[in-house]
């Protein structure tokens, strides 16, 4: 078996010589002439490493990597409809993790557990277990290959907070406090008043994981198998009751203490913002990090302070449906009186084949993912924040030199590292949906709900029913059992 090294230059980000492998038995150009047509959202994020690193596979490989862009609206219909129909015009697909499962059971995803245990360049073993197992594998056999990790966490400027005598929050209460205290004051230095919270809060773009955020805390107190989602007992959304109710509050507030244009705001607006000093606070994945390291463009090179999400010093009685203060039994996690269940919102963009593509393009597709994950480009590609990639390798948590030659402190990388590790080991983390049509549970019915009370059309009351009317169709549409028992599943139930 042949592998195939060349070295080419990484000139562009000043970072030096790296070492590209395509994965085991690819010859030198062994793809010429071979096209892969890759479907993922417009970006920039997510696209762009796609797109800028394409060309040096193909001279490695002879591959043509083309990369096709949607809206994030149209990405899983636009992506399901080619291959449901059989139309097959896209060969491969960075996508959400938590889709797999409509990907998988209809067979139009290719299974890549073979392809995996035969390429030793991957070096799956140093992919953090969380992604290497919910992120990739579906049944126990893996569909898709890691590209970047996500969760949410708080952002928040720690100079501000230090002239204002104010410590980063532990709870939401504690959010909305600094938000409301620093509200319209000037943060960074032009004279014009600046926001106490930037969320992004547009409808049809990647805002709803917010509220999520937020609720995961309230709904989620005894470990990651309890889920946050629907009471694992009856399939009954926990949606409508005093704790989503709390979380409703805590979000529809921040909107006061945000620009006046927030609900028109998506994360690229709310993370532009933040970088620029504008905001005091945020709720964001990864790529704030990054991106404050930008000296082009961040206000806010060493002054971000990244932790953990806030939690709730009372939680969701699920007999009741009331808020309850936490006790030792109740909120067995929590730290210092407060429950927080770090949110691995979407899952981390990653890479998946079709399974009707010809077999020497699943080939050309599987060597290039594989070649996007290998540590000599995923290192790189997580330190620069118009990727949009986020660390999901052991390695990335570990070689503080990759990030403070990307331009952070050691200080900076420690504490923006540490939030992360931080959310990733927590027993209480708290999983995305994903089972059968969680798209339109999330993307459809939570969105659309959320942006209607955020407008001002219906009350708090009236989107937590709409959102378990919704939700109970779905479950009653696709079968509630089954839905209950892949839940369940997803869980480790």
């Amino acid at each position: 078996m042949k592998t195939c090294g060349k070295t080419l230059s990484a000139g562009l980000f000043g970072l030096g010589a790296l070492i590209m492998v395509a994965s085991p038995g690819v010859a030198a150009k062994e793809f010429e002439g071979v096209t892969v047509n890759i479907m993922t959202f417009t970006g920039p994020q997510i696209a762009e490493p796609l797109q800028r690193r394409a060309p040096d596979f193909k001279e490695l490989t002879g591959a043509q990597i083309n990369v096709i862009t949607v809206p994030f609206s149209d990405l899983y219909t636009k992506l399901l409809t080619d291959f449901a129909t059989g139309t097959n015009s896209i060969d491969a697909a960075v996508l959400a993790p938590q889709w797999m499962v409509d990907y998988v059971e209809p067979g139009y995803l290719e299974d890549l557990t073979d392809r995996v245990a035969a390429d030793p360049n991957i070096k799956m073993d140093d992919i953090a277990g969380f992604f290497r197992d919910f992120s990739q594998k579906y049944g126990g056999r893996t569909y898709l290959i890691t590209l970047d990790g996500d969760f949410q966490m708080a952002y928040y400027r720690p100079d501000i907070l230090a002239e204002n005598n104010l410590n980063p929050p532990e709870t939401w209460e504690d959010y909305i406090a600094i938000a409301k205290a620093l509200h319209g004051k000037d943060m960074n230095g032009d004279g014009n008043p600046d926001y106490g919270s930037c969320i992004s809060k547009k409808r049809n773009a990647q805002a709803y994981w917010a509220i999520l955020s937020i609720a995961g805390g309230f709904l989620q107190s005894k470990g990651t198998k309890q889920g946050a989602f629907f009471d694992t007992r009856d399939m009954k959304p926990l949606v409508n009751n005093e704790a989503f109710g709390a979380a409703l509050d805590v979000y529809t507030e921040t909107t006061k203490y945000g620009p006046p244009d927030e609900l028109n705001l998506d994360v690229g607006d709310t993370r532009s913002l933040f970088v620029s000093g504008r905001c005091a606070l945020t709720v964001d994945w990864g790529d704030i990090g990054t991106l404050a390291i930008d000296p082009v463009t961040s206000k806010v090179i060493d002054k971000v302070g990244a932790i953990m999400l806030p939690g709730s010093r009372s939680v969701l009685d699920r007999e009741s449906g009331k808020l309850v203060d936490c006790t030792a039994d109740i909120c067995p996690h929590a730290v210092n009186g407060v429950n927080r269940a770090p949110f691995a919102a979407f899952g981390g963009w990653s890479g998946g084949i079709n399974a009707a593509a010809a077999d020497k393009v699943k080939d050309a597709a599987y060597a290039f993912f594989s070649y996007m994950s290998q540590p000599a480009q995923a290192n790189v590609d997580v330190t620069i924040g118009k990727t949009g990639f986020n660390p999901y390798r052991l390695s990335q948590f570990e070689q503080l030199d990759t990030w403070v030659k990307a331009g952070m402190s050691k200080a900076a990388a420690e504490n923006y590292l540490g939030a992360i590790r931080d959310s990733l080991n927590s027993p209480n983390m708290m999983l995305d949906l994903r089972i059968p049509k969680n798209q339109s549970y999330q993307q459809v019915v939570l969105d659309t709900a959320i942006a209607r009370l955020l407008a001002g059309e219906i009350d708090k009351e009236q989107a937590m029913k709409a959102i378990e009317e919704g939700w109970n169709e779905l479950n009653d549409e696709l079968g509630l059992e089954e839905q209950l028992e892949i839940y369940k599943g997803t869980l480790g139930q």
